[in-house]
């Protein structure tokens, strides 16, 4: 693989793991104005959110099998067709209910890009390779956040929030012809794997039962939640609070985005030097100390907009460091049934992100804490698996050889 053909497929498959970035991202700055187009409440507009992250972690489990079954791009290419009929159902609706059904929808379609991206890495990358590609796609996927808000800020000012749907839709377009023109098929179909419940069950279970995948997918699930519940509360804390406009939203959510950039190059360069498990160790025990912080900070009324922006930054730094190195670790295992393994670890991922989001909805107060704190939660959560789940493998591992020890020696 030339230098330019590999930089033409990590664009491309980060394109196609940008669209529910973009999809998140992109209509936040438009709650407000959602809020009084649809005569609604802003609870009821942060569970738009909320179902699009369910629908990305029921529709994750779908397309894992789908994918080893029938090959990597005709299941793809139904997803983003399905992905481009919802977002113009979105664009067009006229009550909060019916948004919140079609961006189940929508997700259901547009995580078929997630979960081929993860895949492909897996298929196109040797295995001590791919902790860097998904480096790489976390790098091209972070852009989006600085790009989404910022466009979705200015579209919803000039043309109302009905048009950022549109936009996606026709993004989404794009990007299939992109796939199309210069991804490689990866894995071939497999006509051994069965779409049936319980076959596809055993495919789940026999993944689940792989001790790295297991502690990494947990770990990094509920950590890599954090975010969600920032991007579910962010555009009420600092456009209700502070008061600022959905431009000037977009901006900040740029800035922080930058963060994760930052990192994402920062890991690339990291890994020439230390391992993964080093990484992520050192990466939620700062994130938790940092979230601590936060929640303290925020109680007693330390912080206005600026130092809590600051602290947002330092906290969302971690999520470049965190989020390859757990995915890496995750799928290193397994050279057959990849794509089951990376549904469920995306789907878990987007599970635990709903039910963040969902969390903050229903703790909102008019204040920033409900937000802090499920940020907070998901660090130390996340800090606690991963100390105690390494713990348990060494010990296993220990146990294992002086099994094996005595065996030999009788």
């Amino acid at each position: 693989m030339t230098r330019k053909e590999h930089f033409i497929i990590i664009l491309v498959l980060g394109a196609l793991a940008t669209i529910s970035p973009f999809s998140i991202d992109m209509y936040l700055p438009g709650f407000p104005a959602i809020v009084k187009d649809l005569d609604t409440n802003i609870s009821q507009v942060q569970l738009s959110l909320t179902a699009y992250l369910i629908g990305i972690s029921v529709g994750q489990l779908l397309y894992g099998p789908l994918l080893d079954r029938f090959g990597r791009k005709n299941p793809l290419y139904a997803g983003l067709a399905i992905y481009i009929v919802a977002s113009l159902a979105c664009a067009y609706t006229d009550s909060v209910n019916s948004l919140i059904v079609m961006r189940f929808i929508q997700a259901v379609g547009g995580c078929a890009g997630m979960v081929a991206a993860q895949t492909l890495v897996r298929d196109i990358f040797p295995v001590n390779k791919t902790a860097q590609a998904f480096s790489l796609l976390t790098l091209v996927i972070a852009v989006s956040p600085m790009i989404a808000p910022t466009v979705g800020g200015y579209l919803t000012a000039a043309f109302g929030w009905h048009s950022v749907f549109v936009i996606l839709a026709a993004i989404t377009a794009l990007i299939m012809v992109g796939v199309f023109v210069a991804l490689p098929e990866g894995r071939q179909p497999d006509a051994s794997i069965s779409l049936k419940p319980k076959p596809v069950l055993d495919n789940f279970l026999s993944v689940m039962k792989q001790e790295q995948f297991l502690l990494y997918a947990l770990a990094g699930g509920i950590a890599t939640a954090a975010p969600f519940a920032y991007i579910a509360g962010s555009s009420d804390v600092f456009m209700n609070i502070y008061h600022v406009s959905e431009q000037e939203y977009g901006w900040i959510f740029a800035f922080l985005a930058f963060a994760m950039i930052g990192s994402t190059q920062l890991n690339h360069v990291i890994l020439n030097k230390f391992k993964s498990e080093q990484v992520i160790n050192f990466t939620l025990v700062y994130q938790t100390v940092v979230a601590v912080l936060l929640v303290v900070g925020t109680y007693y009324g330390w912080y206005g907009k600026y130092s809590l922006i600051g602290l947002l930054f330092i906290f969302l730094t971690g999520q470049g460091l965190l989020n390859p190195n757990a995915t890496a670790l995750s799928l290193a295992p397994f050279t057959k049934n990849t794509g089951s393994a990376a549904a469920l670890l995306g789907s878990f991922r987007m599970a635990m992100g709903g039910l963040m989001s969902a969390a903050v909805s229903v703790l909102h107060n008019n204040t920033t804490l409900p937000m802090v704190s499920v940020m907070a939660g998901c660090a130390i959560a996340g800090l606690i698996i991963l100390l105690v789940g390494q713990r348990t493998i060494r010990y296993r591992a220990n146990r294992r050889e002086v099994e094996e020890d005595t065996s030999v020696l009788v």
